[in-house]
Formats: structure tokens, C-alpha cells, sequence
């Protein structure tokens, strides 16, 4: 909603008032600052200097053209890929919900600890201790939480029982030795958040509302997932493998040639779409690199090595020897008299 105020001292106030939402990105306040400032002076047909006081969400904050810093939104949490291979974690709990939390910390090859009664065992927390996949990493305890003696030598702790008490102790136990801690169901007692998650091979995406809507998060990942394409797994492993050969050519950490594999790799994920990445082989990549990074830090474009791949293809289909008809006739006119032959010397 667009409203013009009255002059004051000369200079026309603008306010643009954007309902409830709010903008992370100062380039789209300073947009929508110069569409109001075209708007009044379309109106007015005047010239005189504009001061655009734009309210986004509550928040009043003056736009110039030199505004290039996002505003700092409190309120959020960091968002990390938390890296728990060999962690020692304690889940208290064998539930629906603790089923979710087992698989996720498999999934990041974490060494679980179980502590439930096989009574409460969900049909998948039961399958995961026994499997042969997953039972290496699992170690399980058929009762309920002990003491404090449970926590010992753990890195994370979860819980996802129905008892808020046990819960809340427990809670309070791993906080006194600094472990994070996650409460299903109970955001304050909760260090961090599961989140809604996608996983695509490498590709991880999380959707978390800060514990306040579990099922809008769900909703919101199912659309982003749906938008995804079915091979970008693929084509992020394919990236990932590229970028190793990359560093085998041009060693090092950091610095100028840091920056330039960087900007190198960057502009081949940008010029080759996600089906491109996908068909990398052995031979793209080596082409890719030589007449690419070796070659200035071009990057060629899919078109230019595809027909490479196109040409091997038909190179394999000629590589057997056509046979023509009237040369099939005649292999087989041989094999028949060479068949009587044998027959009758036989007799």
C-alpha cells in the first residue's frame, strides 16, 4: 500500500507500508523506494528531493541509493550441517518421533545409544537395532532412563518420551555438562531443531520454522522438493568430483588461486544446467579441464564437449562390423553345406 503524507520542510515523505511481511534484502526496499518515488513524482510533477521511509513488519528504516547492508533480523537460529560421524549420541526414547531422530542420526553416521523398554519399540526403531545395516551403530538398553551415569561420554543427547518430568531432568543433566540437548515437543528445553529435511544423495535441505510450526515446515518442503529435478544428486556428485580433479591440477588453500578455482568452478555450475552436470564422465572432465582451466580459465560450454561423447557413441556402434544381406545369405548357404558334409562323411 502506497499513502503520500503531507510536505515538511520542503521534502515529501513517503511511506510504504508493506503489510505484515518483512524484507531481508535492503535491494528490494531500495526498489520499492524508487517505484514510490516514480509514483509521486508522476503525480505531482514535481522535482523536489525525496525521502522514501519505508515500514516493513514495524520497522521503520531510511533507503538511499547507498544502502547495500541486509538489516539484522534477531530472533533466528544458525543453521548448520553438523557433522556427528563417530559422536556418541544418547536418544531416550523408541517411539514414532524417536524413529525420526534414529534415522536422521544414522543418516549422518553417528554411534546411537537407545534407552527404552521393548515394549514402547516402534516396528522401525525394532527393525534398525537388529538390521545388519544399521546394528553396528546402535546400542540399545531395554529400560528406562537411569540417572547421570546415562549421559556419560555422550556428545548430543535427545529425548522423545511422553514423561515432561524425565524429560526435563534430563535435560537439566546435560545442560550441567554442556551436551546439547533437544526435547521433542518442548522448544525451550531444546539447544536445536529438527527441521523438515530433503535428501538428494549429497543435497541436504532443512525447513525449520524455530519449532513454532512442524507441519508448515513439512508443507514448505514438499513444494521445494517437488520443484526439484530427479537427477540433482547426481549432477552434485559429478560437481564434487570435478572439483577434486580441479585441485589436483592447482594445489592449495586459499589465496589468489583459491579465489580462481572457485570463481572457475562457479561459473561451470552456472553456464551447464543440472541434466548437463548429470552426464559428466571421465572424458567431460578432462576435456572440460583442458580446454577450460588449462586454457585461460574458460568454460566451455556443454554444446562444445558434447559431441565428443556423441562421436564415441557411434564409434562404439560401428566398432561391429556391418553385415550386409547378401552376406548374410551367403554365411548361412555355407553353414548349411558345411552342416551335409559333415553328415554325410559321418556315414
Amino acid at each position: 500500500m502506497v499513502n503520500e503524507s503531507s510536505e515538511c520542510g520542503g521534502v515529501d515523505i513517503l511511506q510504504i507500508v508493506w503489510g505484515e511481511g518483512r524484507f531481508n534484502n535492503s535491494g528490494t526496499l531500495t526498489c520499492l523506494a524508487q517505484f514510490a518515488m516514480t509514483h509521486v513524482l508522476r503525480k505531482r510533477r514535481e522535482s523536489s528531493p525525496l525521502t522514501a521511509t519505508l515500514l516493513v513488519n514495524r520497522m521503520t528504516m531510511e533507503v538511499s541509493p547507498s544502502t547495500s547492508f541486509p538489516p539484522i533480523v534477531p530472533g533466528g537460529s544458525l543453521i548448520l550441517a553438523f557433522r556427528l560421524k563417530g559422536k556418541r549420541v544418547l536418544l531416550v526414547g523408541g517411539g514414532t518421533v524417536a524413529a525420526s531422530r534414529l534415522a536422521h542420526l544414522l543418516d549422518a553416521d553417528a554411534q546411537v545409544t537407545i534407552i527404552a523398554p521393548s515394549a514402547s519399540l516402534n516396528r522401525l526403531v525394532s527393525f534398525r537395532i537388529t538390521d545388519e545395516a544399521t546394528k553396528n551403530s546402535i546400542t540399545y538398553h531395554d529400560r528406562t532412563f537411569g540417572g547421570p551415569e546415562d549421559l556419560d561420554g555422550m556428545d548430543m543427547v535427545l529425548t522423545a518420551i511422553d514423561d515432561v518430568e524425565v524429560s526435563r531432568h534430563i535435560c537439566m543433566l546435560a545442560r550441567e555438562r554442556r551436551i546439547p540437548v533437544n526435547v521433542a515437543d518442548v522448544p525451550p528445553e531444546c539447544d536445536f531443531y529438527f527441521g523438515s529435511m530433503i535428501r538428494r544423495g549429497p543435497l541436504q535441505v532443512m525447513v525449520s520454522t524455530g519449532g513454532k510450526g512442524p507441519k508448515v515446515a513439512n508443507i514448505i518442503r514438499r513444494r521445494i522438493e517437488a520443484s526439484l529435478p530427479d537427477n540433482v544428486g547426481n549432477a552434485i556428485e559429478k560437481v564434487g568430483t570435478l572439483r577434486e580433479e580441479l585441485r589436483k591440477r592447482a594445489p592449495g588453500v586459499g589465496g589468489k588461486l583459491g579465489q580462481k578455482r572457485m570463481e572457475w568452478m562457479t561459473g561451470v555450475c552456472e553456464a551447464w544446467t543440472l541434466d548437463e552436470l548429470g552426464e559428466l564422465d571421465e572424458d567431460m572432465m578432462k576435456r572440460l579441464l583442458d580446454e577450460g582451466w588449462e586454457n585461460g580459465g574458460r568454460v566451455p560450454s556443454y554444446g562444445e564437449l558434447r559431441p565428443t561423447v556423441t562421436e564415441r557413441a557411434r564409434w562404439m556402434s560401428s566398432s561391429v562390423l556391418p553385415i550386409s544381406s547378401e552376406g548374410l545369405r551367403g554365411f548361412t548357404g555355407g553353414l548349411v553345406v558345411g552342416c551335409c558334409l559333415m553328415y554325410l562323411l559321418r556315414r
